[in-house]
């Protein structure tokens, strides 16, 4: 096998793993924990299946002397390490933890592995200039197996938060800055002078070896702290590693004074760097002043992106943008070929990755910062077209492939026009990103007028004088709620939130705070305010919970200018800390529309068919899973997510739900079963699980938990009946009103076999405009727009549930409100066996033998069963006899025949 055919089939799991990750990131809203995954398809299946391979070629090349077991053992390593890589994924998204196990074990074996070739490797070389750099690859292969370790204790999920911060930050650290940070170091010293043509000089050779024993000393300093939990060390080992990189910045700096970068890979090696010393800086930083190691947990979450995108993805494409038309080979003709299509529009994407990414992490309206990622996204993808490109053009060696001119360095004009125009259109992009998000969210970014709307108040003479005031954000409240400023002033608020959930600041002239996670601050800047106007945070629920806030113009005033205003003092309005409350979280989508919004009510036909295609929710009540003898541990996955459902024909909302469905799966087992329950929220706002069917304290496992993380809730079943499951974030009426809601069956014991079994959930829908959210207006008068079995109104006269003549049929009923009671009935039928709320109303006809009844009432939370059979053929309709609500949707058909 030659050289660049070894090479090109090495690198398939590289694309591969590089598309699934752009896919990811495309529909990320449908996908499970959508975060992590787009982050390990990149590190855990790209770079390290990259690292693999180059760490293993570069110690060829340094050492003069092939690997043991040759290319077929290093096949044995990449497919150890794609293996463990795939289950990885499989174990975390499908929350199967043996999985993780198994998948982390194998790639800990295949980065030990290529350990040991390489120590043995460097035993029977040959001394060279270079060969010590290999231990570079030694050391960081030692620290992989420790990251993955940290990783798959924190799949498990059942650290407390504490520990969680520590095993997260000991993940980041062995995988990050060991593992990938290392090797990269180690190619940077011959790699970067490569790539430049730049000469060696004899302090260059010297800095591998000072660099080395810095950063292993600082990383072990930082498994120090994350063992004893002393935090402070943290700072103090990556203070260590930061040195290290500066050690090698500072000689790639010296070499591209005499050699500067003129390509794809100089630049996006170069940029790469630069970010990962600031990454590690800010690493150390936010650790040590965090408050906790839960705190720097979610603080360092921050840097996801820079470490992984700045660093990672630019050093990757950057360096194989050099070595493919290296290892390609075909001679300097075809070489230069290959690397002028690797390098085609190389400095406009290497602008564009940075700018955006830039962007993306400054404190930007949050509908620029989805444009900015889709720049970096597209600018990156576009690799993949290009490697596609070159090993065409590698192959062909002729034809239209030799058309592609190579870069003519000699040209130093037209490398300059070139250069200017690549910046020209990189700006203008990023501009356009910029004006675009702004313009799609412009109060978000605080543009809006500086009097109050609708007021006939003539401006106030400016007095050049600015009010700054700060406002704290918790407890579902804004401390001060009012704020007094003198006329002609400008009024600057410094909005904190200090709580443990998102809010924000929208004010009635547009200006708002943008969201805020905890901890998080912004200046919302009104400039002079004419009138009196009110302000809110937008979060769902949130205004009606009574967080609002009034701005009053005084008559006249000189009012204090804050530090950097025209003179004099700031005004400070400070107020005592508050305790969190958990409550919403939400993203840019989460604010109710009912400004001025029509709801989706008036679209309401109830001789409306559904659309073609359309499918009930099968309301069959599936057996209880068993494992035979003695009590069942049942594992769920319950996962969050946001999506847009048709809840009547021609009616749909954004409904938040449980496992994409509202309601969501239905739970069965019976008494004595254990429920162990994941929740995943992969939604763009915070969410939370309480199920009635278990006895414990509510306050960690009904937490609510921001997007992209998890929880898990474990409980065991003692007493029988159907129980109600919901989202108990506040509030918590919109939360079960937008469709997080389900149910819980545990059986009887004794509870006999039936021919049918059916299960209804009674819920109500309180609409806001088509597509939209529910309205928490309506919601508050507690009058449904709709009232649904199964959420879907009157989906079973389109496809009725069906019985036959002389089946006993159970129909287990929950009304889970959130505000409505049940009354269900069935039309010609009579139940001859009640069952309520944990006990029988009714048993075979009762204590005559002849008794029977006629509804099943239930409260909002409450719910039971009912059995009958039908003596005769026919159409039997099924209702809420509180027939306003029938006649809303709570209305379905049963249809039976004769055997």
């Amino acid at each position: 096998m030659t050289r660049a055919s070894w090479h090109l089939r090495a690198h398939l799991p590289v694309a591969a793993w590089l598309v699934a990750a752009v896919v990811a990131t495309l529909v990320h809203r449908q996908v499970a924990v959508s975060g992590w995954l787009m982050v390990h398809l990149l590190l855990l299946g790209a770079a390290s299946t990259a690292i693999l391979v180059w760490s293993q070629h570069f110690a060829d090349t340094l050492l003069r002397r092939p690997a043991p077991g040759g290319r077929r053992g290093q096949v044995v390593r990449l497919g150890a390490h794609t293996c463990g890589a795939l289950l990885v994924v499989a174990g975390v998204v499908g929350v199967r933890w043996p999985l993780t196990v198994v998948g982390g074990v194998l790639v800990a074996c295949a980065a030990l592995l290529q350990v040991m070739v390489i120590v043995r490797q460097g035993r029977d070389a040959l001394p060279s200039r270079f060969g010590a750099l290999v231990r570079y690859y030694v050391a960081a292969g030692a620290m992989l197996p420790v990251g993955v370790t940290a990783g798959v204790l924190m799949a498990r999920g059942t650290a407390g938060d504490e520990l969680h911060g520590r095993l997260y930050v000991a993940h980041l650290t062995f995988t990050l800055l060991g593992w990938v940070g290392l090797t990269v170091l180690g190619t940077l010293l011959v790699l970067w002078p490569t790539v430049l043509h730049a000469r060696i000089e004899p302090q260059d050779a010297t800095v591998g070896t000072r660099a080395l024993p810095l950063a292993l000393a600082g990383l072990g300093v930082v498994a120090a702290a994350a063992v004893t939990g002393l935090r402070p060390l943290v700072g103090v080992g990556l203070a260590a590693v930061a040195a290290a990189v500066l050690l090698v910045v500072v000689m790639m700096v010296r070499q591209a004074r005499t050699a500067a970068p003129r390509t794809y890979a100089g630049w996006s090696v170069g940029a790469a760097t630069a970010w990962f010393l600031g990454d590690v800086v800010a690493f150390g930083v936010l650790i040590v002043v965090a408050p906790s190691w839960t705190a720097a947990a979610d603080d360092v979450r921050v840097l996801v992106a820079p470490f992984a995108i700045g660093f990672v993805a630019q050093v990757l494409l950057g360096s194989l943008s050099y070595l493919m038309p290296v290892v390609l080979g075909g001679g300097p003709a075809v070489s230069r070929r290959t690397a002028a299509e690797l390098d085609r529009g190389a400095l406009v994407r290497v602008l564009l990755v940075n700018g955006a990414l830039a962007l993306f992490v400054a404190p930007v309206p949050s509908a620029v910062r989805v444009l900015a990622s889709m720049v970096v996204l597209g600018a990156l993808a576009a690799f993949l077209v290009l490697a596609a490109r070159a090993v065409l053009a590698a192959r062909a060696g002729s034809g239209a492939a030799a058309t592609v001119p190579a870069p003519d360095a000699g040209d130093a004009h037209g490398m300059a026009a070139s250069r200017a125009g690549a910046a020209a259109v990189a700006v203008a992009v990023l501009a356009l990103t910029v004006v675009g998000g702004v313009a799609v969210d412009p109060a978000a970014a605080g543009l809006s007028l500086a009097a109050g709307t609708g007021s006939s108040v003539d401006a106030p003479t400016e007095t050049g004088l600015t009010t700054t005031v700060a406002v704290e954000a918790g407890d579902m409240r804004f401390t001060p709620d009012r704020i007094e400023v003198p006329a002609g002033n400008r009024l600057v608020l410094v909005v904190t939130n200090t709580d443990t959930t998102v809010h924000d600041l929208v004010m009635a002239s547009g200006a708002s705070s943008g969201r805020l996670a905890p901890g998080e601050s912004a200046d919302v800047e009104l400039g002079v305010v004419a009138a009196d106007q009110d302000g809110w945070c937008s979060v769902a629920g949130h205004r009606l919970m009574g967080m609002t806030l009034t701005v009053v113009v005084l008559g006249t005033g000189t009012g204090e200018v804050a530090e950097g205003g025209a003179s004099g003092d700031g005004v400070q309005a400070t107020a005592t800390d508050h305790a969190g409350m958990h409550g919403d979280m939400t993203g840019s989508d989460g604010a109710t529309a009912t400004d001025g919004a029509t709801s989706a009510a008036a679209d309401i036909d109830m001789s409306a068919a559904p659309a073609d295609g359309f499918q009930s929710h099968d309301a069959t009540l599936a057996p209880a899973e068993s494992d035979g003898d003695g009590p069942t541990t049942h594992h769920v996955t319950l996962t969050v997510q946001e999506v847009g459902r048709e809840v009547a024909p021609g009616i749909t909302q954004r409904l938040w739900t449980f496992g994409g469905r509202a309601p969501g799966p239905v739970l069965h087992g019976a008494v004595g079963d254990t429920f162990v329950i994941t929740l995943v929220n992969d939604g763009s706002i915070g969410h939370s699980v309480d199920f009635h069917a278990g006895a414990l304290a509510p306050d960690d496992v009904m937490r609510t938990i921001a997007p992209g993380e998890r929880l898990t809730y474990t409980f065991t079943a003692t007493r029988s009946g159907i129980w109600m499951y919901h989202c108990s974030t506040m509030p918590m009426s919109a939360h079960i009103a937008n469709g997080m809601a389900g149910a819980v069956v545990i059986d009887p014991p004794g509870l006999p076999t039936v021919d049918r079994e059916y299960l209804l959930v009674q819920s109500e829908y309180y609409l806001g405009p088509q597509g939209g959210e529910v309205d928490l207006t309506r919601l508050a008068t507690q009058v449904p727009d709709l009232v649904t079995f199964n959420g879907y109104a009157w989906q079973y006269r389109h496809e009725p549930l069906v019985a036959r003549t002389g089946e006993r049929v159970r129909i287990w009923i929950l009304d889970a409100g959130p505000n409505r009671p049940s009354a269900f009935h069935v039309v010609g039928g009579q139940f001859d066996t009640v069952y309520r709320e944990g006990d029988w109303v009714l048993r075979d006809g009762g204590s005559t033998g002849t008794g029977g009844s006629q509804v099943l009432a239930l409260q909002p939370a409450e719910g039971g069963f009912v059995e009958l059979t039908f003596p005769e053929a026919g159409t039997y309709s099924v209702v809420s006899h509180i027939m306003g609500d029938a006649e809303k949707g709570g209305a379905g058909s049963l249809v039976v025949t004769d055997p």
